[in-house]
């Protein structure tokens, strides 16, 4: 049973005769057990297929099913829980307060104190919301995402506004979730998170799928490898050597610095070797990143 399956979905806004396309034909599976990140640039659709995964927006057409249910069905059943984009906490009630009101509301009085311990919370327990800091704030969220013990965990930019040290902090208790067996699915613009933490990358743009596959093989569909090297003198236009450097096969780009040339190559190998014989020194070869194709599919598209 998928943790969450999409078949052909389409939401669209607006008047049927000029409709905004958020979600233009959205088919993908996530199986249980997965960490998944669903990247793509502002207007990309990302904040609409989560909303309709959770069931706060129905789709214009095509089918959404979160464990083989309707989103709204999983929710009530407790299956999945949410730290959204948006949304506040109410400032007055002390931490403990504020998680067990909701416990009270969603019937689990009883996985109060685990969830705090969960979360590093214990230990704020009873200090206010207002007196606690961004970081602390987006654990409370958290602690309350967890209180149903839930299958899937979905997170919509979840370390928006916090600092270095906090952002590493939530994403370390997001992998102690994972070996729980949890699936969770996340939203976010900063691809050095989705790099270190996801194991798949579903990458969206303008509502449609543009790449979906394990992290490594997303970062292959970017034009190969980046080489940087210096050579002796400054290169102008009309240089040999910058001739031969573009004639080499597997050559996708060239860009030069004075001394300093950095190219794409499909290859890399060949191009070292050419840059080293010719007297170039100080090389630097770096495979492709999940930046460099986040930048060529999104453009491309």
């Amino acid at each position: 049973m998928a943790s969450i399956e999409l078949v052909d979905v389409h939401k669209h806004f607006g008047p049927r005769t000029h409709p905004v396309k958020a979600v233009d034909g959205l088919t993908t599976t996530i199986e249980p057990g997965e960490i998944v990140a669903l990247l793509g640039p502002n207007g990309a659709g990302k904040t609409t297929a989560i909303d309709m995964v959770l069931g706060l927006t129905e789709p214009t057409s095509g089918t959404v099913r979160v464990f083989d249910t309707t989103p709204r069905r999983a929710v009530q059943a407790g299956r999945i829980g949410a730290v959204m984009q948006t949304g506040g906490l109410l400032r007055d009630l002390s931490v403990r307060e504020t998680l067990t009101s909701i416990a009270a509301l969603q019937r689990v009085p009883d996985r109060v104190d685990e969830v705090l311990e969960q979360a590093k919370l214990t230990a704020l327990a009873g200090r206010r919301v207002s007196k606690c800091s961004g970081g602390e704030q987006q654990r409370i969220k958290m602690a309350l995402a967890l209180l149903t013990d839930p299958d899937l965990l979905v997170l919509d930019e979840p370390t928006a506004g916090m600092d270095v040290g906090a952002r590493r902090d939530f994403w370390a208790s997001m992998r102690e979730q994972a070996r729980a067996g949890r699936t969770i699915v996340f939203a976010t613009h900063y691809l050095e998170e989705a790099q270190d933490f996801a194991q798949r990358i579903i990458l969206i743009g303008k509502g449609r799928l543009l790449a979906d596959g394990p992290v490594a093989e997303v970062q292959a569909m970017t034009s190969g490898r980046s080489l940087a090297a210096s050579f002796p003198h400054p290169l102008t236009e009309g240089d040999p050597q910058l001739a031969a450097l573009r004639a080499l096969p597997g050559v996708t780009g060239i860009e030069v610095n004075g001394s300093r040339v950095s190219l794409t190559a499909l290859g890399s190998d060949a191009v070292a070797r050419h840059l080293l014989e010719s007297g170039a020194h100080d090389l630097v070869i770096e495979a492709p990143t999940l930046e460099s194709a986040f930048l060529a599919l999104t453009q491309e598209k």
